[in-house]
């Protein structure tokens, strides 16, 4: 008895764990990408060049399909995680996508997404970035407002790193495994009105063999 009951508690702990962990992959990543794929729409033509420009861009085939369809992935997978509609579908571009910023855009740049020397993988780039913004500290405090300049935030080095990509792919693999989780999704709903209508179906062939 003890131990029916404890496996029970334990079905549904794992089970509402599973649909939150859905529920805020899903409204902690719309944002990102809803954000990212505007920046790109609202500058679409500079997003294409700098998708085909071999020198200080990516260089990638096709610049114009490609910023259209990384421009299309972002947008519809924003609306299509915050519905929690064709959730994995929807993944598998969102990851095609992460998997393009990993390798042309973040690789050379190691790990880190913010230059910091006491965090793993610290390769040279990071290590040598504390004197450069001593440096541009101290021309900041000399020529410049500097507590009115901090007041939003201290200075940092942007590193470029695969973290954040890398951390956003990992989060959408995540949702290929667990879907859009139950209640909190139309992927839910129109599954179990397609279930109903199966069942509603079937029920008069039933009838009929009996």
């Amino acid at each position: 008895m003890l131990t029916n009951q404890f496996d029970s508690s334990y079905q549904l702990l794992i089970s509402s764990s599973q649909n939150l962990a859905s529920l805020f992959l899903r409204l902690y990543l719309a944002p990102i990408f809803w954000m990212a794929g505007m920046s790109k729409f609202n500058s679409f033509e500079d997003t294409v060049s700098w998708f085909g420009d071999t020198e200080w861009g990516l260089g990638l085939p096709f610049p114009w399909l490609m910023a259209a369809l990384a421009t299309a992935a972002e947008l519809a997978g924003a609306i299509l995680l915050t519905l929690g509609l064709m959730t994995r579908f929807i993944s598998i571009p969102l990851i095609i996508t992460m998997l393009v910023a990993i390798t042309c855009v973040h690789w050379g740049n190691g790990w880190q997404a913010i230059a910091d020397v006491n965090a793993p993988f610290a390769n040279a780039q990071v290590m040598s970035a504390p004197e450069k913004l001593a440096q541009a500290r101290h021309i900041l405090q000399e020529h410049g407002d500097y507590e009115w300049l901090t007041s939003s935030g201290k200075f940092v080095i942007l590193n470029n790193g695969i973290e954040f990509a890398a951390t956003y792919l990992i989060m959408l693999l995540a949702l290929i495994g667990l879907g859009a989780g139950k209640y909190h999704s139309l992927d839910y709903w129109l599954a179990r009105i397609w279930q109903n209508k199966k069942t509603t179906i079937n029920l008069p062939a039933m009838k009929q063999e009996c």
